[in-house]
C-alpha cells in the first residue's frame, strides 16, 4: 500500500508541511525533510520549483526564484534524493508545475519518483481531465498519487468527478487567492468547510492556503483529515534558518 493511504487511516488530525527544495541553500533538502519527520510531521511537500509559479503568493515566489538561482533542477532534486528512503519513512509528495515534468519525459520522471521513493504528486496546472485521458495509466504504473486541488468555485459535480479518480486525498484549497498565510479562516471559508464535508466524499480532504498557527491548523481541521502549511513554513525558513524547524512545528501542534 502506498504510504499516504497508510497514513491517512491512522486515527489523528495530519499536519503537511510544504517547502521548497533549494531554499534556503541548495543543499538543505534532505536534512530538511529528517527535521520535519523528527519533529512529528506526519506527511511532506517537496516543492520544485518553477520560473511562473501561477498559484503561488510572494513567499512562495520568492524561495523559487532564490532556489533556482542556488542551482536547483529537476535532476538535482532527485539526485538528492536519491538515497532518502535510507532515513525517512513519512509520506514524501513532489509539488510542482507540469512544464519540467513535461520536459524530464513524464513517463522517465514517474518512474525515478517510484525509484527513489516518492509517493505522490501534486501539480496544480495539470487538469483533471488532461491527467484522466493521458497520464493516469503512467502515474498508476509507478505506484504514484495524484492529487488534485478544489477551490471554493469548484462546483459540486466536478468535485464528484475529481473524487471519482482519485486515489488518495483532495487538496482543499481554503480560499481563491494565491498561497499565504492567514490569520483566521472567516465564515465564506467555514461554510466552504461544511459544503465540503457534506458531499461524504470517499477520499479524506487536506486544507491548504491560509494556514499558519495552531489556530488555523485547528480550524482547518475541523472538517478535515489534515491541513497543509507552506507560506509560514518558508518564512520561518527565511527569517531563522533551518536550526529551529522543531520548535516551529511544535508552536502548530501545541
Amino acid at each position: 500500500m502506498n504510504r499516504i493511504n497508510e497514513k491517512l487511516k491512522e486515527n489523528k488530525k495530519l499536519l503537511s508541511i510544504y517547502f521548497t527544495a533549494g531554499f534556503p541553500h541548495l543543499n538543505d533538502t534532505v536534512s530538511i525533510i529528517k527535521d520535519l519527520e523528527n519533529s512529528g510531521v506526519d506527511m511532506i511537500e517537496i516543492g520544485l520549483p518553477f520560473s511562473d509559479p501561477l498559484a503561488d503568493g510572494p513567499t512562495i515566489q520568492d524561495s523559487s526564484t532564490r532556489a533556482l538561482k542556488n542551482g536547483m533542477t529537476t535532476q538535482v532534486l532527485f539526485n538528492q534524493l536519491k538515497d532518502i528512503r535510507t532515513s525517512v519513512s513519512i509520506p514524501l509528495l513532489i509539488m510542482g508545475y507540469f512544464n519540467p515534468i513535461l520536459q524530464y519525459g513524464v513517463e522517465a520522471f514517474c518512474k525515478t519518483c517510484q525509484d527513489i521513493g516518492i509517493d505522490g504528486l501534486i501539480i496544480p496546472d495539470l487538469p483533471v481531465d488532461v491527467y484522466h485521458e493521458k497520464y493516469q495509466a503512467i502515474f498508476e504504473k509507478f505506484g504514484l498519487i495524484n492529487v488534485f486541488l478544489i477551490t471554493p468555485q469548484t462546483s459540486d459535480e466536478r468535485i464528484s468527478f475529481i473524487d471519482s479518480i482519485s486515489r488518495g486525498f483532495i487538496y482543499m484549497v481554503s480560499s481563491a487567492s494565491t498561497t499565504g498565510a492567514k490569520s483566521g479562516f472567516g465564515e465564506a471559508q467555514k461554510r466552504y468547510f461544511k459544503r465540503i464535508s457534506a458531499l461524504e466524499l470517499k477520499n479524506p480532504q487536506i486544507v491548504g492556503f491560509g494556514i499558519s498557527n495552531n489556530k488555523t491548523f485547528s480550524q482547518a481541521t475541523q472538517y478535515t483529515k489534515g491541513a497543509i502549511i507552506g507560506s509560514a513554513f518558508v518564512k520561518h525558513l527565511d527569517q531563522n534558518g533551518t536550526g529551529t524547524i522543531s520548535s516551529f512545528i511544535k508552536g502548530i501542534l501545541n
